[in-house]
């Protein structure tokens, strides 16, 4: 058990080093978290938004949301989330964001393709005593399965899921998807109301 502690701490030092040493030395701040607190934060996954709720804020038209793409220019000119803002990693900690990441007004959601790199902007400005700094679950990629083009649940399926697809297929209509084209599913009207139940984290999807 503590061999596995060690190697997750491992697993988010090494990287966050390795960034840290890319930025000039005036760029960096002191930490206000030791190894062993960040490493409980990442194990209760608190810093997590799924894609649901991201999108239905983006519907709402929600002033507090920010999403910060933390990819490469490159990258973020090929595809962005809507209203999104490009901060690559590798600037994280250049002055000239500080405003943008450094403030209680918004709700920042760092994003990438995957979760790692936005994982790894989150804890650095979560080292940095930052606050309101959150990941989207899963990146652009996980975005792309279940909000833009999300699979129509098996015929028979309880309403709850049938439900969940219909929002996101709206969702994904709203936001200008795939989904536009994908027909309802149908609830069935005998059944009742699901009981709604406090859902455990998912598994975070791969990718970078």
């Amino acid at each position: 058990m503590k061999g596995k502690a060690r190697l997750l701490l491992a697993a988010i030092i090494i990287p966050l080093g390795l960034i840290i040493a890319a930025v000039p030395e005036n760029t960096t701040k002191q930490y206000k978290l030791t190894p062993e607190q960040m490493l409980e934060e990442v194990n209760g996954g608190t810093q997590f938004i799924h894609p649901d709720e991201v999108a239905n804020m983006l519907i709402q038209k929600d002033p507090t949301l920010q999403l910060i793409d933390v990819r490469s220019a490159d990258e973020y000119e090929k595809f962005s989330l809507p209203n999104s803002i490009n901060i690559p990693l590798v600037d994280i900690l250049n002055p000239q964001w500080s405003d943008y990441i450094n403030q209680d007004l918004k709700l920042n959601v760092f994003y990438s393709n995957g979760t790692n790199d936005a994982n790894q902007a989150w804890m650095i400005t979560r080292q940095l005593g930052y606050q309101n700094n959150y990941v989207l679950q899963g990146g652009v990629n996980y975005w792309a399965e279940t909000i833009m083009n999300p699979e129509a649940p098996a015929e028979g399926s309880p309403n709850e899921e049938i439900i969940k697809y219909n929002l996101r297929k709206g969702a994904g209509m709203a936001l200008g998807g795939e989904a536009v084209n994908a027909a309802p599913a149908t609830v069935s009207k005998s059944a009742k109301p699901p009981i709604t139940k406090r859902k455990k984290k998912k598994a975070v999807q791969g990718g970078c």
